[in-house]
């Protein structure tokens, strides 16, 4: 086997009739002026906190750069951004209850020094103008100033990204090759008018710079504009043959910056997971089970598609938003991806929507007209809002049509 098979095999191996969903939340921690908490104030507030119920910390180029239980994850994202990531189950009740464990240990320790947790696109402050983005430190993560280093070559809005965003991510199963490639195909279609959907600002009016036009999907607008390589649609999603192998072959192509191995991470730049076998950086003929899927596991994690592809399909179109806005977007995924009469009707209804320059011709027309655009079929955004809720509302259990009425 070669490696681009053992990616192919990973990605197989997710298949599975669990219905889960996984939700992850980033949070700005900031003071009562909006500035975020320091790294050093954070890490010392990690291990506490883990220490407290005796959490595995996970350390990071000698830091605590979050801790891991049972039930969740908590790790920090580039400018100390708290995220929570709940282990996959299918109870949104119990997303609801481990999350509110997670804020009952948080929420006091932050106020005792002068902060709060808040979950927008962006961070206010930047999005006002008020500062920029570099006058936000990164966390003493190498990975961070790797990539802060080689996205300042790629795009417009690398370190608003880093630096001044936050989002919430939902991960969903897949049980066969087919149905991965139609739940993909589905989402793609209908994530402009989710990302409408979540969209969360705290000021109506704001824009980023150079696009006073466009005052809709800020979080968005900084991925497209980042690097070309790794984001937007996943690659050729759209073809005829696409599946198992192509995402495989798109992992091993992707430039990685950074690699990950062994406890020690270096820049690569431009190199992706090819190159780096082919010049004899990685050596297959070394690699054990283990060393090969922390690989694997480590390639996926440097490419930031709209969806991204592991053992299942992270969805990573919405903003940050508070937990009851956050369980109505669970639901309403679970009641569209988990029912293949759904999946099957979007699909048809949007069966002229076959690429993605149409799906992101509806997004800059959502950028610029927000819930009014007019985007398939002449339809409004708000129309097809409708028109997914109640298709999801339809296939959901009484328990969860109740976090359905908060998206």
């Amino acid at each position: 086997m070669n490696f681009i098979d053992y990616i192919q095999e990973y990605i197989e191996e997710g298949n599975t009739n669990s219905q889960n969903l996984g939700l992850e939340i980033e949070h700005f921690a900031v003071d009562d002026k909006g500035n975020q908490i320091g790294f050093d104030e954070v890490t010392a507030l990690i291990e506490e906190i883990a220490d407290r119920i005796n959490a595995d910390i996970l350390t990071q180029d000698g830091h605590s750069v979050g801790y891991i239980n049972d039930d969740y994850a908590i790790t920090l994202e580039p400018s100390c951004q708290i995220e929570i990531s709940i282990k996959p189950i299918s109870n949104l009740s119990k997303i609801r209850k481990i999350y509110d464990e997670f804020l009952a240990l948080w929420v006091e320790p932050l106020r005792e020094r002068g902060y709060e947790l808040i979950t927008k696109g962006n961070l206010p402050l930047v999005e006002s103008g008020e500062i920029t983005p570099d006058e936000i430190p990164l966390s003493d993560k190498k990975r961070y100033h790797y990539m802060d280093r080689y996205f300042r070559d790629t795009g417009r809005y690398g370190r608003y990204m880093m630096r001044a965003s936050a989002s919430s991510q939902v991960s969903v199963d897949y049980n066969s090759e087919k149905d991965l490639v139609l739940k993909l195909r589905v989402l793609q279609k209908i994530s402009p008018i989710l990302m409408m959907m979540m969209e969360s600002k705290s000021y109506p009016n704001s824009t980023m710079k150079d696009a006073s036009d466009s005052p809709h999907l800020l979080r968005i607008q900084q991925w497209d504009d980042l690097d070309p390589d790794r984001t937007g649609f996943f690659p050729n999603s759209f073809d005829n043959d696409f599946g198992y192998r192509s995402i495989a072959k798109t992992v091993y192509n992707t430039p990685l910056i950074l690699v990950t191995d062994e406890g020690d991470t270096r820049y690569v730049g431009n190199k992706s997971a090819a190159d780096l076998f082919a010049d004899g950086t990685i050596k297959e003929e070394e690699l054990d089970d283990d060393r090969r899927r922390d690989l694997i596991e480590h390639f996926m994690s440097m490419e930031f598609f709209h969806f991204r592809i592991k053992k299942y399909i992270e969805i990573r179109i919405a903003d940050s938003v508070p937990i009851d806005k956050a369980l109505g977007y669970v639901a309403l995924l679970k009641g569209l991806v988990y029912n293949e009469d759904n999946l099957k009707a979007i699909d048809e209804k949007l069966r002229d929507i076959n690429s993605i320059d149409l799906i992101n011709e509806a997004i800059r027309s959502i950028e610029h007209d927000g819930v009014d655009a007019k985007i398939y079929h002449n339809k409004s955004v708000a129309f097809w809002a409708d028109y997914l809720t109640n298709l999801a509302n339809n296939s959901l259990s009484e328990s969860d049509k109740e976090y359905l009425a908060n998206v």
